[in-house]
């Protein structure tokens, strides 16, 4: 009898979408607006960066900037009004699986066979994905008491 693990390899993952939602939580509970160099230490990442992986979010209408002495990031909605889609596709729909198609041989059938199964397989988890993410906003990912961002970046908020 043949015997199949699923071994997943640790590999180099995009954790924008987890970085991001993990920002606008924290947002959520900010009574002021919170720097650039802030939101970015909380994310282990540099200012430009951050402000880069935000500019999505902030074309989408779900944060605004200020620049300046009192300026920095917000919420422009309140958490019950952004679902994990919508911050999802403001961050360009980053990839949600590794594994791709051999094209090494277009004529061959077995490697049609396969590349179809796989892409029919990806097309319905991606479905899926899409679904439950337009289910969940962010409000119900609040814990009961939420930690102060000074826990990821030794500053008060």
């Amino acid at each position: 009898m043949c015997r199949h693990n699923l071994r997943f390899v640790e590999m180099n993952r995009d954790t924008r979408l987890s970085d991001v939602l993990h920002v606008l939580l924290h947002l959520g509970h900010a009574e002021e607006p919170v720097t650039s160099e802030v939101l970015a230490r909380s994310m282990g990442t540099n200012p430009a960066v951050f402000r880069r992986t935000m500019a999505g979010l902030r074309r989408a209408g779900h944060v605004r900037s200020g620049k300046g002495h009192g300026g920095g990031w917000q919420l422009a909605l309140p958490l019950h009004q952004i679902s994990l889609l919508a911050v999802y596709e403001a961050l360009d729909r980053p990839n949600l699986f590794a594994i791709g198609n051999r094209k090494d041989h277009p004529d061959c059938l077995i490697e049609r066979s396969v590349n179809v199964a796989l892409a029919d397989t990806m097309a319905r988890a991606e479905a899926l994905f899409v679904e439950r993410f337009g289910e969940i906003t962010l409000d119900m990912l609040t814990p009961g008491k939420p930690e102060p961002l000074s826990v990821h970046c030794g500053k008060a908020l």
